[in-house]
This record gives structure tokens, C-alpha cells and sequence, in this order.
């Protein structure tokens, strides 16, 4: 059972990247999300998607960052446009299994090093 993110790296600004997290070994997974980690500062989440399609986005975040999923190998995606020094963070996927609105498991990827130089 894993959540495997890739994708990241060193880009400038203003420049794109797609993040991918692919989950093995987990069944009926549910929602998915994509949060990151500053250094110095609390994980946030950025957006979510559920196996229906359905996105959401932080407030702060909206417009430059889509989410994206496909159902058939279980992974998730995110695209960053217009990247931003303050977008440098370690960006983490999380995959949970809800029932009657609770979370029964959920799981975390080892996170993808974004770094962005002005």
C-alpha cells in the first residue's frame, strides 16, 4: 500500500509543472488531495478531487493550480501554472476511503519537492 508522488523539481517563475501520485495496493479510494508543506509553516491543502470528478481548491489558491484524476490506475494529478517563489514547498498527496461521511482510512504520499527561483 503506497501513494507515490513525482513530478517535482526546480523551475522558475513563471514557469508549469504536473505533479502525479499514483496509489497501489489500496481499494475504493474515494477522495483524493494534493497539500504542501513550506518550510516553516503548517501543511496546507491546496485541492481535492473525488471519484466523480468533483474539485475544490483552496481560496488562496484558485487559478492556477488544477486537479485531475484517473480512475482506471488510481492516480492524481495536479498542474501549477504561473508558478511562484512562495509556491516552494513540499507538495504531499493523500488518497482516503469515506463511508457515511467519515473517514474509515486515509493515506500519505512521501511528497515531491517543489522548488521555484525567482
Amino acid at each position: 500500500v503506497q501513494l507515490q508522488a513525482s513530478g517535482g523539481g526546480l523551475v522558475q517563475a513563471g514557469g508549469s509543472l504536473r505533479l502525479s501520485c499514483a496509489a497501489s495496493g489500496i481499494i475504493g479510494i474515494d477522495a483524493m488531495y494534493w497539500y504542501r508543506q513550506a518550510p516553516g509553516k503548517q501543511r496546507e491543502l491546496v485541492a481535492g478531487i473525488t471519484t466523480d470528478g468533483r474539485t475544490s481548491y483552496a481560496d488562496s489558491l484558485k487559478g492556477r493550480f488544477t486537479i485531475s484524476r484517473d480512475n482506471t490506475d488510481n492516480t492524481v494529478y495536479m498542474r501549477i501554472d504561473s508558478l511562484k517563489p512562495e509556491d516552494t514547498a513540499v507538495y504531499y498527496c493523500n488518497a482516503q476511503i469515506v463511508r457515511n461521511g467519515i473517514i474509515m482510512h486515509e493515506f500519505w504520499g512521501q511528497g515531491t519537492q517543489v522548488t521555484v527561483s525567482s
